[in-house]
């Protein structure tokens, strides 16, 4: 079992480094068939770019909500998909 650090830590990385913020607020949770999609979609594309080392993508945190809150951790800005890759 892994051991939980209580204290602040820092990464040196060489080069440029990204975070990327993205959410997802249900203003309307009974009409399912407009956020349903975006919620499976994004697995998908995680699990796609996790397997491609070549994306730049380094990985992700994500917090379940009202909004739901996903942290993404990329090489450089110029490797973050554009936003209609994945419509």
């Amino acid at each position: 079992m892994s051991t939980v650090l209580a204290k602040r830590m820092t990464a040196e990385v060489e080069g440029e480094f990204v975070v990327f913020l993205i959410g997802m607020r249900i203003n309307a949770f009974r009409k399912i068939h407009k956020w349903l999609p975006v919620a499976f979609a994004m697995p998908k594309m995680i699990r796609e770019l996790s397997t491609a080392p070549a994306s730049g993508f380094l990985g992700a945190q994500t917090w379940f909500g009202n909004p739901s809150i996903m942290v993404q951790y990329w090489r450089s800005k110029r490797r973050v998909p554009p936003p209609n890759v994945y419509r």
